[in-house]
């Protein structure tokens, strides 16, 4: 499917995760990694207004907006259920996106995160007919929506707002056949509707680049790229797939990305059945699917200041390479400042969040089974 044209390759910059220097975003290395990704020929930029706590979008504005013509760039930014919660909060929110980012328009603007509850509060405040309105202003190019939930839900979102021009969903191996995320059946969906997607997390917020040693010697033994680019391959080579979004947070994770898709080659059969294989080692090693996304900690706020995500990856650390290392982290970083994973007291703001659907409370007391002895 060729639609969107403009979009010159099909790889684009999530700014979700930058280069960060004492807690800023370091723009003197984003500036580089920008010009770079210009120079081979790509033009695809993704943000959110809650990136990076606000500062995604005032780095673009800095490293790119400001620095190349309009016409030379593809920007996409969102309508984050956190930020309005009536009608007439959101045009004042969307202006101050636009001023954030340093442009008059949008090529794209997704309905952010949509699932089944955030779905309904989209209609009370009737944001889909605001996002048409903005198009019809001239404001935004194209109306899409980033999605969160099962196929049938997406499915009803599609059937009840045909306008929508293009999805973005999670798609990558191990959640490809996942019973809550449902990657390959949310994908048929947007195929049945006619809908090109825009792909997220393709390598599950770094979890399928610092792979379980048996996962690596199965990938060792493909004797090729990276594990990113079998990743990132992976999702490209689905014919109505028109943008794999990838977060890249220095230079050499850059030009890694661009090395394999500036001159993209669907993966092979081989690659696909060494994929199959290590989605086998994840599953026999009882992982949590957390991405790090951060939603459940900076959109619900955690009374007790649990760092979940950070929680999880230490937990998932130690379960790939064991060691004392883990243990160390939890009780002597983690939770010096911040509460521990007992300290939950189950009000569930976390679970409301999660795009994965994960049972955090649950999890929660696993983790601290697993460290606090």
């Amino acid at each position: 499917m060729e639609k969107f044209e403009f979009i010159k390759k099909n790889f684009g910059f999530g700014c979700m995760r930058l280069p960060m220097k004492d807690g800023e975003v370091d723009t003197e290395e984003f500036s580089k990694m920008v010009d770079t990704f210009i120079e081979k020929g790509f033009n695809y930029f993704d943000t959110a207004h809650g990136y990076i706590t606000g500062k995604s979008e005032k780095a673009l504005k800095e490293c790119l907006t400001s620095r190349y013509p309009r016409e030379s760039y593809i920007l996409t930014d969102k309508l984050t259920t956190s930020f309005f919660n009536k009608e007439e909060d959101i045009r004042p929110l969307f202006e101050s996106q636009l001023e954030a980012c340093g442009v008059d328009y949008f090529d794209f603007y997704l309905m952010h995160a949509q699932n089944s509850a955030i779905f309904e509060k989209y209609k009370r405040c009737h944001a889909y007919e605001t996002a048409f309105e903005l198009k019809k202003e001239g404001k935004v190019k194209h109306v899409g929506i980033s999605f969160h939930d099962k196929a049938a839900v997406l499915d009803q979102i599609l059937t009840e707002y045909p306008e929508i021009e293009i999805v973005q969903i999670q798609f990558n191996y191990l959640d490809y056949e996942s019973a809550s995320v449902e990657a390959r059946k949310v994908y048929e969906v947007c195929e049945k509707h006619d809908k090109p997607v825009l792909v997220m997390e393709p390598v599950r917020g770094g979890s399928l680049v610092n792979l379980p040693a048996d996962a690596q010697a199965i990938l060792d033994e493909l004797h090729g790229g990276s594990n990113a680019s079998y990743a990132i391959r992976f999702a490209a080579s689905f014919k109505n797939i028109r943008v794999v979004l990838s977060g890249m947070s220095n230079l050499e994770q850059m030009e890694d990305n661009l090395s394999y898709m500036a001159d993209f080659k669907p993966l092979n059969e081989e690659e696909f059945a060494a994929l199959e294989k290590v989605c086998g080692v994840f599953r026999s090693m009882n992982m949590i699917p957390c991405t790090s996304c951060r939603y459940c900690i900076e959109e619900s706020s955690c009374p007790k200041k649990i760092l979940i995500p950070d929680m999880f990856s230490n937990y998932n650390t130690k379960k790939m390479f064991g060691g004392w290392n883990p243990d160390y982290y939890y009780n002597n970083v983690l939770t010096l400042n911040n509460g521990k994973a007992s300290d939950c007291i189950r009000c569930g703001k976390c679970e409301r969040v999660c795009p994965q659907h994960l049972p955090i409370r649950e999890l929660l007391k696993q983790t601290a089974s697993e460290f606090e002895h």
